[in-house]
């Protein structure tokens, strides 16, 4: 049975439309033992998104980036969020977008890009799925600075740190951002044993 056989949208409804979409949906839903049960949720459509983690074997070391975000900010976290470069597809493929984000965030032009899973970073309200990268850097594809475009708002700080560091920095609370953590844990498993 598809999920189609289970759901069936009654009311859309929009709450927002300006920068993402925000829709009241009421949807009828047919339950486990057969029963339909009515239901109204919230849905943030902000569409797709790419991140990355940029990683060097022979030093043992990652880059990240560090700025401010506001969303953590009202959720009580006083400090900037240390991430691994991303950015929103805009209409573009995952991997054109991430190797954008990657010359814009953290100044570098990575040559293998290599797509490692997909996730739906949080299913119960927000649409978003996110392609999971890695790439191997070296000092010799360094062609800026980094530090994202001021125009979006962007104030970004690049950091290159000890695999190890970064880690422990999970640990201690300093990294708190879901996609750096699972692109870290895989690096972990995956690229460092």
């Amino acid at each position: 049975m598809s999920l189609a056989d289970r759901v069936r949208v009654k009311n859309v409804r929009v709450l927002s439309d300006r920068h993402y979409r925000l829709e009241e949906v009421e949807f009828d839903y047919r339950r486990g033992n057969g029963e339909w049960q009515t239901m109204k949720r919230e849905v943030f459509d902000r569409g797709h998104a790419a991140a990355l983690l940029a990683y060097n074997v022979a030093s043992r070391t990652v880059v990240l980036t560090r700025q401010f975000r506001l969303p953590p900010y009202r959720a009580g976290h006083d400090d900037l969020m240390i991430e691994a470069a991303a950015g929103m597809l805009d209409d573009e493929t995952p991997e054109n977008r991430i190797r954008a984000e990657a010359e814009e965030e953290i100044g570098y032009r990575l040559h293998d890009v290599r797509k490692v899973f997909e996730a739906f970073m949080s299913p119960g309200s927000v649409t978003e799925k996110l392609h999971f990268f890695v790439a191997e850097y070296e000092a010799a594809m360094r062609v800026g600075d980094g530090g994202g475009l001021a125009d979006e708002g962007e104030d970004i700080e690049v950091l290159e740190l000890p695999i190890d560091q970064a880690l422990a920095m999970i640990s201690d609370g300093r990294i708190v951002d879901a996609k750096t953590i699972m692109l870290l844990q895989y690096a972990a498993l995956s690229i460092f044993r």
